[in-house]
Formats: structure tokens, C-alpha cells, sequence
């Protein structure tokens, strides 16, 4: 669905009025209906080039493509905008309505989708995120991740093929995490929306169904969230962790207790028992 073909970025440093290379010649491709984790310690350059996949950021060098589309054609960005919509990290910044259902109905109003159809668009969105018994609520007394279940809601309600939450859940609570969480997970598999996850929650990307990490501005590994986690030492490096789980059973490992890879208690468990036969 979307693919970076060598993109690199720059931004200009207020120090000394020079340009900094934070994207350095990056090939990704996001598949239809995937749900991508993208890691990366800060600075590694993860949300520009998320942005380049909705046309915020346009590369210097190399090309974007989202459905065959080339994001740096201004003809184009009103398409490539409505297949790709994108939820930041503080839910607050994104309301704009004193109603829920008024701050929902925002994105298609916008679009000039007409009226029937923004009904019908509001109550589906809600409902994929279960929030229909919110609808006349006023957005600042919903928790956070109440909130950013709204800002989902009103991104879906503009029909994306595609949803980028980029550290979405880095301002909320446990539980506000895995509401969010559970949301974006269940629209990826019951509805087939594509996601791109970036986190700093291991566990959370253990969820998705590839990892690409980020270093430097270039992309160093990528795989199944077993194969990435797999190298603990090379994530170690990196300045990133991984799930608890996972370092649990590479400590393990290093006492001479022969345990595989896993990403959560269930796996540790039924490793566990394996060992023990």
C-alpha cells in the first residue's frame, strides 16, 4: 500500500543554520491490511518519515508512493490524505468540538461528504471504537484514552484505507494504553485497515505483524516481532528494550535453560512446560 523507494530528509538545525540528515536513504514498504510497528530510540527519524506517507513531509531524495500515488504531486494530496489518516500523541490537540459526535463528524464535513452520509460515517466509527454511548459527551471530560479512541473515531469517519498512530498512546495510563491498543488491533484484523504503530511499548509492538526499526535515519532490521525480539543484544545496542517476557527468557537462556524466544506470559508459559516436559 505504501512504499519508500531510498527517501531521505533533512531539517535545519537552529543552531548553526545547517541542514540535518534525519531520513538516510530508507526502501519500506507497508503491505495492504498489515499492521506495521515502527521502533526506534528518539531521534532515530520514525515520525518524519511517517509523515512522508501522508504528504506532511515530502522527501529530498528518493520517492514516496502511496497506492501508486506520488505524495510530492500537489495534484495529488487530497487523495493520498484521505487514504492515509494519522493520529499524534496528544488526543487533546486533535478535538476540536465541544460534542463527540460533532468532533467526529468533523473530518467529512471537510471532505464535503453529504449529510446522510456523515451520520451513517459517525455511528460506524463510533462503534468500531465503542464509543456509541459517548456520542453527546463533551470530549475534555472523556479519560485519555477515551479521548483517543474519539480522535481514531474521526479519522475513520473520513474512510482511510490506512491508520499511522504515532505514539499514540504515550501520554495515557495502563489502562488507556490498552484500550487504544485493543482498538487499533481489532479494526486491523476484523476490518482489514492497515496500521503503522509507532511506539516505544514493547509489548505493544509485539502485537503487530512485522517490526521495522529505526536507527540513525536508516531502517537496521526488520521482521516478525519474533525475529526482531529475538536479538536481544542487538536491541540492547540500540537503546531500545524488549517485552518483559522476552527478556525473562533470554536470561534464562544465559544460565543454560534451553527456552526459545517468546513475547508474552502465554508464550513463556507454554515454553516452560516444554522445558519441563
Amino acid at each position: 500500500m505504501i512504499k519508500a523507494e531510498n527517501v531521505s530528509f533533512s531539517y535545519e538545525s537552529e543552531e548553526d543554520e545547517q541542514k540535518k540528515l534525519v531520513i538516510d536513504g530508507v526502501d519500506i514498504e507497508v503491505k495492504k491490511g498489515e499492521f506495521l510497528a515502527l521502533l526506534g530510540h528518539n531521534g532515530s527519524g520514525k515520525s518524519t518519515l511517517v509523515k512522508m506517507f501522508n504528504a506532511i513531509n515530502i522527501p529530498e531524495g528518493g520517492k514516496v508512493f502511496v497506492e501508486g500515488m506520488d505524495t510530492s504531486d500537489e495534484d495529488l494530496l487530497y487523495e493520498i490524505r484521505q487514504r492515509v489518516g494519522m493520529v499524534f500523541q496528544n488526543p487533546d490537540n486533535q478535538l476540536v468540538a465541544t460534542i463527540v459526535e460533532e468532533d467526529v463528524a468533523f473530518g467529512p464535513e471537510n471532505l464535503g461528504v453529504p449529510s446522510e452520509e456523515i451520520r451513517k460515517r459517525v455511528d460506524d466509527a463510533l462503534r468500531a471504537v465503542d464509543m456509541t454511548a459517548y456520542t453527546s459527551h463533551a470530549p475534555h471530560m472523556l479519560s485519555g484514552g477515551q479521548k483517543q479512541r474519539i480522535a481514531i473515531a474521526g479519522i475513520l469517519a473520513m474512510k482511510p484505507d490506512c491508520i499511522i498512530l504515532d505514539e499514540s498512546t504515550a501520554m495515557l495510563d495502563p489502562m488507556g494504553r490498552r484500550e487504544v491498543i485493543k482498538t487499533v488491533t481489532d479494526l486491523n484484523k476484523k476490518t482489514g485497515i492497515t496500521v503503522v504503530l509507532i511506539t516505544h511499548y514493547m509489548e505493544e509492538a509485539a502485537l503487530a505483524d512485522r517490526i521495522v526499526v529505526m536507527s540513525g535515519g536508516k531502517a537496521v532490521s526488520s521482521g516478525t516481532p519474533h525475529e526482531v525480539f529475538s536479538d536481544v543484544e542487538k536491541m540492547k545496542e540500540l537503546k531500545l528494550g524488549v517485552p518483559q517476557a522476552t527478556e525473562l527468557a533470554y536470561e534464562l537462556k544465559k544460565r543454560g535453560i534451553n527456552i526459545g524466544t517468546v513475547l508474552d506470559a502465554k508464550e513463556f508459559l507454554e515454553e516452560f512446560k516444554r522445558i519441563k516436559g
